[in-house]
């Protein structure tokens, strides 16, 4: 592939990335360090390349250049245009809205679902690995991966600490467990911008906490009765009772999506209909409806009686110096289909609406000016 390579756009532990366009234009990112130092890129290309799956990042090649004769190896990859989730953070104020965390936490599942599908642990899941893209948020960085063996779990340890699992921590075992606990950590760093063991500084004493205390981090006061129910179950320090990822996929957390938001990289707009759907909806109980009476009067009749009650309210109709336009009676059509909770409505039917709102209209402004003549 004919390549050209941009500006750096992130360092990794072992790689630097790069923004990149193939010959065409196409944008795409490349991880490249020195060949020599190159062991854990390529067991990430190895790895990436098990995986097919849309929500894992794309796999695109690899090769070998020189720069300065020394040679570099080079790993393709898709380029995320909303950058990490912890970027995200940042651009939102510091923390996600629980609708956004539920959906990216939906979408995180379903790619560890992938990867453990394909036999994969990938033992570093953290905000910072977890990539926004048009179609979705993605895994990413595969540095820390493993392969499982025979028995489930993997022979060596790695990953960040603060996310790492107590079987961790105590080097007992990593396995597909230990990738929901980081999970339960990703959410609360979601949720709060801070890492799940705030104060923790020395790792040393941190990694001893996290394995030996039987502590799990604390729940964010933020997060609802599912959202902290959810947390529990990927917090189980006994990793046969940590909930397994298809159970999760299965949690009232996730489970209730509108299906249009679960892969929306976030809310475009105040009006974005996904956004506004996975907001809980208050219900009013038949009882206190009944309640409610309608006199059944049309506006024309309500302010009648208004104008009859109180004649000195009356506005002076004649200064036209402080009137503001309001409602044009040029309506432009536009190809518009009104259905979503209020039900489907034909352009005939809507149309016909308008012809009663601007009769009863004109019955209203004949019957003001009459009674303001009759007060004169």
């Amino acid at each position: 592939m004919i390549w050209k390579r941009g500006p750096i756009i992130g360092w990794g532990s072992s790689a630097t990335v790069s923004a990149a366009t193939t010959s065409t234009g196409d944008l795409f990112v490349v991880k490249s360090t020195t060949l020599s130092t190159s062991k854990y890129l390529q067991k990430e290309q190895y790895i990436l390349s098990q995986i097919t799956s849309k929500h894992v990042i794309q796999y695109m090649g690899f090769d070998v250049t020189y720069n300065n004769n020394k040679p570099m190896y080079n790993l393709f990859m898709e380029y995320a245009t909303g950058g990490t989730i912890t970027d995200m953070i940042k651009k939102l104020g510091g923390s996600l809205d629980e609708c956004l965390i539920r959906s990216y936490t939906y979408q995180i599942l379903l790619g560890l679902d992938d990867l453990q599908v394909n036999g994969i642990v990938h033992c570093d899941i953290k905000c910072r690995n977890l990539l926004v893209c048009e179609s979705g948020v993605k895994i990413g960085d595969f540095g820390c991966a493993k392969m499982m063996g025979n028995g489930g779990m993997t022979s060596c340890f790695s990953g960040t600490p603060v996310f790492m699992a107590p079987e961790v921590a105590r080097g007992e075992e990593q396995g597909f467990p230990a990738d929901v606990w980081a999970l339960g950590c990703v959410v609360i760093e979601m949720a709060t911008g801070l890492s799940p063991w705030a104060g923790l500084n020395d790792p040393v004493s941190g990694l001893y906490r996290i394995g030996y205390s039987g502590e799990v981090p604390e729940f964010p006061t933020c997060l609802s009765e599912d959202g902290k129910d959810f947390l529990d179950k990927c917090f189980k320090v006994n990793v046969e009772e940590r909930w397994t990822v298809k159970e999760l996929l299965e949690h009232p957390f996730v489970r209730n999506l509108n299906s249009s938001y679960e892969m929306s990289n976030s809310p475009t707009s105040i009006l974005d209909q996904g956004f506004w759907e996975c907001l809980p909806v208050c219900e009013i109980s038949m009882e206190r409806a009944q309640m409610v009476k309608f006199p059944g009067e049309s506006p024309v009749e309500r302010i009648r009686r208004l104008v009859e009650v109180a004649p000195s309210c009356l506005a002076h109709w004649s200064d036209e110096d402080d009137w503001i336009a309001v409602r044009s009676n040029q309506v432009e059509e536009t190809n518009v289909e009104y259905s979503d909770c209020f039900g489907s409505i034909d352009k005939e039917s809507f149309s016909s609406f308008n012809m009663i709102v601007d009769d009863e209209e004109d019955e209203l402004e004949s019957l003001v000016v009459n009674k303001y003549n009759m007060i004169l």
